[in-house]
């Protein structure tokens, strides 16, 4: 196994804009990645498991719920410790980090947010140890792009809710004890319920033959007649706005996630690049791969100033669905471009197992789709700058 030597680019001094808590935040989930996710990772994505031993680490580095309350069993730190928890697993593997997002941001902000009291205490504090973990049912085989479109419905039945339907492309969902689901009452009207695994007529069938995210566990959420007791309402948000704003706190982490990537892929790319000799010299000597290097950096550098002016904002409470869409959209882009010229600085090697970057690239791959397409998000920020939506 070979060791990971990873050093984080920062050319532009970024450190210096962070407080001694980001740092330390920071700097225990990447010693944390080196020790438990690289050694591990590439055996896991060549036979499609997610590694489930890592789940106590995840909990012990903060990464469940870093911004939900102490008094819930969260680690009450600010939206840009949360940012660099994600860019440092992500550095590690996008499914890990998938499965870190998912049980933050799409599970326990909205039981947090949208929860009462009764809800946060019976299930953040589980969750935020790792003793559960949760999903986020709001894609539907039919509604990608159009969750507004979803046809999973639940009715009141007097003493509980009856739901119906079905969710796909959903992370967590094989070994998830809850789903955090979203369906349309009899009236139309969107909200999320609690559905916890062994409640009869809920199912979670793994999604097989992934290329991409192989590290980590995808599956289908089914609901044939399941009873949902009335406590598992979440009632405080109703409408698609709920869901969206849970998805704003996910993408703002897969902003900073990404960076992750592709410092990975840079930083592999020129460590080789100062080793492979070619025609008598190290091919970093070489105008065009240094062209290569210099461009990853410049995008690196210029994406961590945007998720950092991202994570003020968001820590006063002003950063708005088009920003965090904006971010997304820019820093996954950047990484999966990255990824595939760092392939290219590693010739043939760059397609093996023993580095990588063609790993990244085939997570990023989903990453650029998940959440909102690439698409969608360059529409979103068309309708806030002209103010006329492309879309309804």
């Amino acid at each position: 196994m070979k060791p990971d030597l990873f050093e984080a680019p920062d050319y532009y001094n970024i450190d210096d804009l962070l407080s001694e808590e980001h740092k330390l935040v920071r700097d225990a989930a990447r010693q944390w990645v080196k020790r438990a996710v690289s050694p591990i990772i590439e055996d896991y994505a060549q036979k499609a498991e997610f590694p489930k031993e890592i789940l106590s680490g995840l909990a012990e580095i903060g990464a469940f719920g870093p911004y939900i309350p102490e008094s819930y069993g969260g680690a009450g730190l600010d939206q840009i410790s949360y940012g660099l928890i994600m860019q440092e697993i992500e550095r590690g593997d996008s499914g890990v980090r998938s499965t870190a997002s998912v049980q933050s941001s799409l599970v326990m902000y909205p039981i947090y947010t949208y929860g009462n009291e009764e809800q946060r205490k019976k299930y953040l504090p589980k969750l935020a140890s790792g003793e559960y973990i949760g999903c986020f049912g709001l894609t539907e085989p039919n509604h990608g792009s159009n969750p507004s479109g979803m046809e999973t419905k639940y009715k009141d039945m007097g003493d509980h809710y009856l739901l119906n339907g079905a969710k796909l492309w959903i992370s967590n969902a094989p070994f998830a004890d809850i789903a955090v689901v979203w369906a349309k009452n009899e009236e139309g009207r969107i909200h999320g319920l609690i559905v916890e695994r062994g409640m009869e007529g809920f199912s979670t069938p793994t999604t097989h033959n992934k290329w991409s995210l192989r590290a980590s566990a995808t599956g289908e959420l089914i609901f044939d007649n399941v009873k949902v007791p009335k406590e598992n309402i979440l009632l405080s948000k109703t409408g698609l706005g709920a869901p969206l704003g849970c998805l704003d706190s996910a993408r703002y982490g897969i902003a900073w996630g990404a960076i992750g990537a592709a410092m990975d892929c840079y930083d592999t790319a020129l460590r080789y690049a100062k080793e492979r000799i070619q025609f008598g010299k190290p091919i970093a000597a070489t105008q065009l791969q240094q062209k290569k290097l210099a461009e990853m950096v410049t995008e690196i550098t210029k994406a961590q100033l945007l998720a950092l002016r991202l994570g003020q904002l968001k820590n006063e409470g002003k950063a708005t669905t088009a920003q965090i869409s904006m971010a997304k959209r820019n820093n996954v882009d950047m990484a999966l471009k990255i990824a595939r010229e760092a392939r290219q600085v590693l010739g043939a090697m760059g397609i093996t197992g023993e580095y990588s970057i063609m790993r990244h690239m085939m997570n990023l791959e989903s990453v650029i789709t998940y959440e909102g397409t690439h698409d969608i998000h360059l529409l979103i920020t068309g309708a806030d700058i002209t103010g006329m939506p492309a879309f309804q």
